[in-house]
């Protein structure tokens, strides 16, 4: 009788033990995170610095682009639309300039001449929308721009350093200086000394109405700058070309012959930086994403040997491989979204205080990126987990809770 209740009661133990299994679950998870605090802490360190870097590193990149472009509009055009030699654009080129390239490109008219100093010496002279020039060339160092002109009003005048060379050095706002093309005399008011350490330097620029009024010519330089990247440079490049044909009467009669030139040096530089940024990114972000998976890889697998008899006794007690592997990747998990929360909001600061010092522009928190970052710390942590319960499986418990 004896023999056959035990023989009814053997099937029961599995089943009774079971419970045991699942109370023992919690306790272990506390113990593991509060009591093994160092460990604990060490994971959680590795998981913030993971979300923090690609915190830092999406959000510096959602705004990559942009900064990157609003850097090199320092640089001046990237496109340059010429008239022949004695010729002029037509009327509207500036607005069949902004259909073609995008109304967000920046765009300044120029016309130039060659006049005479009141000492007989030859001097460039620019026509040039002062408003517009200085949106596409915030690099112009400029001691003070010219006011606006009105007809009746003495022009003033933008002096390049060199150019300052051959007028009057008694030449003040209050004292004209005067140039002389074609015989018809103008009176200009230097207003500020240009400095550009280029070609701008020799030149004299004066306000493009008045020097139409002066020489009788208009724009035949439109000066451009596309933003975007090589792809866009080259798309404004082809629409341009048609709204200016290269052929003399190919779209009216009389109609002169244009040259669209692409500023090479400038938009395959501006374009070969971004790339370069964009790749240096992926790599330092692939790069930290491994660093972190083998520092949270580390931790857990000396937390093995810490809790070793624990297992073996939560084995013993009914518990299966699929406990154990849950008791990882809880504990990983928990490390994980504590590693993200922390690491979005010191990441977050990290990307405002570059952004601040390199573009002058604060990059912003991105709630965008919390996805992808979430995401990576999850998979650095799972897949530690899942090593970590692998080399798990192959202890035997009964050897551990003998000590051996």
């Amino acid at each position: 009788m004896t023999g056959q209740d035990s023989h009814l009661e053997s099937p029961l133990a599995p089943e009774a033990e079971a419970p045991r299994a699942a109370l023992t679950f919690p306790r272990m998870l506390g113990r593991s995170l509060v009591h093994r605090r160092a460990r604990s802490l060490a994971a959680l360190v590795a998981l913030t610095v993971s979300a923090a870097v690609a915190t830092a590193l999406l959000t510096l990149y959602a705004d990559l682009d942009a900064k990157l472009h609003h850097e090199f509009r320092g640089f001046g055009a990237n496109i340059v639309v010429t008239a022949s030699t004695g010729a002029g654009l037509p009327d509207d080129a500036l607005a069949r300039v902004h259909r073609a390239a995008g109304r967000d490109a920046l765009a300044a008219p120029f016309a130039y001449a060659v006049a005479a100093t009141d000492r007989g010496t030859p001097v460039v002279v620019a026509g040039a929308d002062f408003a517009a020039v200085r949106r596409l060339d915030p690099s112009w160092e400029v001691d003070a721009w010219p006011p606006d002109w009105h007809p009746g009003a003495v022009p003033g005048a933008l002096i390049g350093q060199r150019a300052a060379q051959f007028i009057p050095a008694a030449a003040t706002p209050e004292t004209a200086v005067t140039l002389t093309f074609s015989s018809r005399p103008i009176d200009l008011h230097p207003a500020g000394l240009l400095r550009t350490g280029g070609d701008e330097d020799s030149r004299i620029y004066i306000p493009l109405a008045a020097f139409t009024r002066w020489t009788g010519q208009s724009t035949s330089v439109v000066e451009v700058r596309v933003p975007g990247n090589e792809a866009r440079v080259n798309q404004a490049l082809a629409n341009l070309r048609r709204e200016f044909p290269n052929v003399p009467g190919a779209s009216e009669p009389g109609a002169s012959q244009f040259k669209i030139q692409p500023i090479r040096q400038l938009v395959e530089g501006e374009s070969r930086i971004v790339d370069r940024t964009h790749a240096l990114m992926y790599f330092a972000a692939l790069l930290i994403a491994l660093t972190v998976g083998v520092a949270v890889l580390a931790t857990l697998s000396a937390s093995i040997f810490d809790r070793r008899r624990d297992f073996a006794l939560m084995k013993a007690l009914g518990g299966s491989h699929l406990h154990m592997l849950a008791l990882f990747l809880i504990e990983a998990l928990i490390l994980a979204l504590a590693g993200v929360v922390l690491g979005f909001l010191l990441g977050s600061g990290a990307a405002f205080a570059i952004s601040e010092a390199n573009f002058h522009t604060a990059a912003l928190p991105h709630l965008s990126v919390l996805p992808p970052v979430f995401l990576l710390n999850i998979a650095v942590a799972a897949l530690a987990a899942l090593y970590t319960a692998r080399v798990l499986g192959h202890l035997q418990p009964a050897a551990l809770l003998k000590g051996e």
